[in-house]
């Protein structure tokens, strides 16, 4: 991360996302081939013997090169996207608009409730015996066992997150690059899915939002 200043003298928290080589669509589905509308896209350019063959001769069949990464959208219009149509930072992002992050965030290991769960530690004087243990976790009576869901020590990270309404700052097609304003997911060279942020009333229905959350 790092801060910019606005001309009102604001300093405002910031993080820079790199485009790099071969952001390219590599397949359309259509309502009528595939039942539904969406964008396949290709990113970051890598040789044919570090993808299977597959994946490789999906990408040459778009006229692109092998990418290691490929991952699909769902788009209420795809009449303009061919595959092996390059996409540009300054077609793609305008200064102002919002859009949503989703990454993998950083992998914390195991850890127990005080980190993962934000649970209260124990007294550390008088003879205690639980200054960070987890206490008890189940009943001696009926019914007898765990409760699932219990809040205990385990992995912590690692996972799929999705930070909502980060505003775009800056949009720099000369490095291939746009600023957002806040924090991404995950650490420096984590691979990114960046989409316009789904705003009621907007680009998405009140009855979409309410089966979204539900």
């Amino acid at each position: 991360m790092t801060q910019i200043f606005t001309p009102e003298g604001l300093a405002l928290p910031a993080t820079v996302i790199a485009l790099e080589e071969g952001n390219v669509v590599t397949q359309v589905h259509t309502e009528e081939k595939s039942g539904y509308k969406s964008v396949q896209l290709g990113y970051q350019e890598c040789a044919d013997r570090k993808v299977t063959r597959p994946e490789a001769g999906h990408c040459k069949k778009a006229g692109a090169k092998s990418m290691r990464h490929l991952r699909e959208f769902k788009i209420p219009d795809v009449s303009g996207y061919e595959p092996g149509q390059a996409l540009n930072v300054e077609d793609l992002f305008k200064v102002g608009d919002l859009v949503d992050v989703a990454g993998t965030s950083i992998g914390k290991g195991f850890q127990g409730t005080i980190k993962r769960w934000n649970h209260h530690r124990g007294l550390m004087t008088h003879g205690s015996k639980s200054k960070r243990q987890h206490g008890s976790i189940g009943m001696s009576a009926t019914p007898s066992r765990v409760l699932p869901g219990l809040k205990m020590a385990g992995h912590m990270g690692a996972e799929r997150v999705k930070i909502r309404k980060l505003e775009i700052l800056k949009v720099r097609p000369d490095i291939g690059a746009i600023v957002v304003k806040g924090a991404v997911p995950g650490k420096a060279g984590n691979v990114l899915e960046i989409t316009p942020a789904k705003i009621v009333g907007k680009n998405i229905g009140p009855q979409v939002a309410k089966k979204a959350a539900a």
